[in-house]
C-alpha cells in the first residue's frame, strides 16, 4: 500500500465549486427578489393591490425560466466545477476499496 499515490480531492476544485454554486445560487435569489419587487410596485402603480405572497408566486414562476436564460454561462460553471469535484471524490472513493479489497 503506497500512501503517495493515492488519488485526493484537489482542495481548489473544492473551492470553485463552493464559488460557483454560491454565485449562481444568489444570482437567482436576486432575481427572485427583483422580479418581486418589480411586480409589487406595477400593481401599485396600477392601483391593484396584490398581497407579497402573491407576487412572490408570481416572481417565483418566472424566474425559473428566467434565470436558465439569463444566467446559462453560470449555471454551466457550477455543473462543470460540481461534475469535476465529484469525479476527483470518486476516483478517490475507487481507489480506497482497491486498497481495502487487497488487504
Amino acid at each position: 500500500m503506497t500512501e503517495q499515490h493515492s488519488p485526493q480531492v484537489d482542495p481548489e476544485a473544492k473551492s470553485r465549486a463552493r464559488k460557483a454554486v454560491a454565485i449562481y445560487g444568489l444570482d437567482r435569489l436576486l432575481l427572485f427578489i427583483g422580479l418581486t419587487v418589480v411586480i409589487q410596485l406595477l400593481a401599485m402603480l396600477i392601483g391593484a393591490p396584490v398581497p407579497v405572497i402573491m407576487s412572490a408566486l408570481l416572481a417565483l414562476i418566472v424566474a425559473f425560466p428566467l434565470s436558465m436564460l439569463m444566467f446559462k454561462r453560470h449555471r454551466l460553471e457550477a455543473n462543470a466545477a460540481v461534475a469535476e469535484l465529484k469525479a476527483q471524490r470518486e476516483a478517490r472513493k475507487d481507489w480506497i476499496q482497491s486498497e481495502l479489497a487487497e488487504r
